[in-house]
């Protein structure tokens, strides 16, 4: 090639010389200058894959704890098992009820739902006459201790004399769908 360069004029060497130099900004036009922005999403692609590693690497390390704590979840409370929880449902509202002096009028078809991966929903409308402190207590033995009923709607009108609020309640009450793992014994027998 030195050869070739050599015997050549100095007007055919520089025409050479800037052939080659178009030639090669051409073939940066094309081929490196459009890449130049790749080193910063690359740089954006790495830190955002950093972020989710970091996320991911935190959600890992609780799965322990999450784990305890859902069998915590399963074993506490009361089970009441399928065939018996709309019966149970029911004598809880009637229980309270009576205990708070509220006059049940009228109690709808229970539904049931088992949408939930851990509870079973019974729901239930009922229509009550009762004073504001028969109400207020009535729903509130309901809510309190280990029943998990609670209010979903609340309509209240007062009845024809002013004296009694009437209401129709949605109540709802979740029950454990599977019952907590039995206790397995540290005593094993050995033949």
């Amino acid at each position: 090639m030195k050869k070739y360069f050599s015997h050549l004029r100095p007007m055919e060497r520089r025409l050479v010389v800037g052939v080659a130099v178009v030639l090669v900004l051409v073939l940066n036009a094309v081929f490196v200058w459009p890449h130049f922005a790749d080193w910063g999403r690359l740089r954006h692609r790495l830190d955002e894959a950093h972020g989710k590693l970091k996320v991911y690497q935190t959600a890992q390390a609780q799965i322990p704890a999450l784990t305890a704590e859902v069998k915590k979840f399963e074993s506490d409370g009361q089970f009441v098992a399928p065939e018996d929880q709309g019966i149970n449902f029911m004598r809880t509202i009637q229980t309270q009820s009576a205990a708070s002096g509220v006059q049940l009028q009228n109690i709808s078809r229970q539904l049931t739902h088992a949408s939930d991966p851990f509870f079973v929903e019974q729901v239930v409308n009922i229509n009550v006459l009762a004073t504001e402190d028969q109400l207020v207590d009535f729903l509130y033995k309901l809510g309190s201790g280990a029943s998990m009923i609670r209010v979903r709607d609340l309509e209240l009108q007062p009845d024809t004399p002013h004296q009694h609020l009437t209401a129709n309640i949605r109540l709802v009450a979740s029950y454990q769908k599977n019952p907590p793992p039995a206790a397995k014994n540290s005593t094993a027998k050995t033949p």
